[in-house]
């Protein structure tokens, strides 16, 4: 077993919503959730996300809710798709890394490392992500987005732990959480240890999932 430990975060509401229809979700978890995923930021070496949270919520990925050090950002964007000007390659002295397809023309600011890995149908695979980030010492790493993006690193059996913080809030409709390859039965669905703690009104959901995690191979730099 490698010595990595990834995390991944998602927060929704009660009906299991990341956000309405139309996209918005800010904010469906209150200030506790909040701050609760701003100290996670500052555990780690590395937080994550897709290209398209960063395009819809233009975060900033830092720790301003919290003390600490502001962690590597990364944006996982096989094409190459986000602007220079997003709020996540800002240069506030944190490294910050776009993962692209190989061959995706990548144009980021001065200072931001493009880390081409090989793709398979346009997608990257999140344990030669992971181990790009290993072999450059990011060894704790937070997944926080999308729903889509954890997902793909929960399927893949890439998570060590998920936290999930669900609010007091039921949208009735609107993008799901968690979305995995189809079951047929109730009794095929992952079952996993976990713990609870509430947060102000909110209840996060600690889940174990080391028992299903495969070890991440280490990748050249040259990669």
């Amino acid at each position: 077993m490698d010595d990595l430990v990834i995390v991944g975060q998602i927060g929704q509401s009660l009906d299991g919503r990341i956000a309405t229809e139309s996209g918005h979700s800010k904010y469906i978890n209150g200030p506790a959730g909040l701050t609760h995923l701003h100290r996670l930021r500052s555990l780690v070496d590395a937080v994550v996300i897709g290209v398209g949270t960063a395009i819809a919520d233009d975060p900033q990925l830092t720790v301003r809710r919290v003390t600490g050090i502001h962690p590597a950002r990364v944006v996982i964007d096989p094409k190459a798709r986000l602007g220079s000007g997003a709020k996540v390659f800002c240069d506030d002295g944190a490294p910050r890394l776009l993962i692209t397809a190989a061959g995706a023309l990548a144009g980021p600011p001065r200072g931001v490392q493009v880390v081409p890995l090989p793709a398979v149908e346009g997608r990257l695979a999140p344990a030669t992500i992971l181990a790009a980030l290993a072999a450059r010492g990011m060894r704790r790493v937070l997944i926080e987005g999308g729903a889509e993006t954890v997902s793909r690193f929960l399927a893949a059996g890439c998570l060590d732990r998920l936290h999930l913080i669900v609010a007091p809030v039921i949208l009735g409709t609107g993008r799901p959480g968690i979305t995995l390859p189809l079951i047929d039965r109730a009794d095929q669905a992952l079952r996993v240890p976990m713990c609870t703690h509430q947060i102000d009104d909110e209840i996060l959901f600690d889940c174990d999932l080391t028992a299903q995690r495969l070890s991440i191979g280490a990748v050249s730099r040259s990669t």
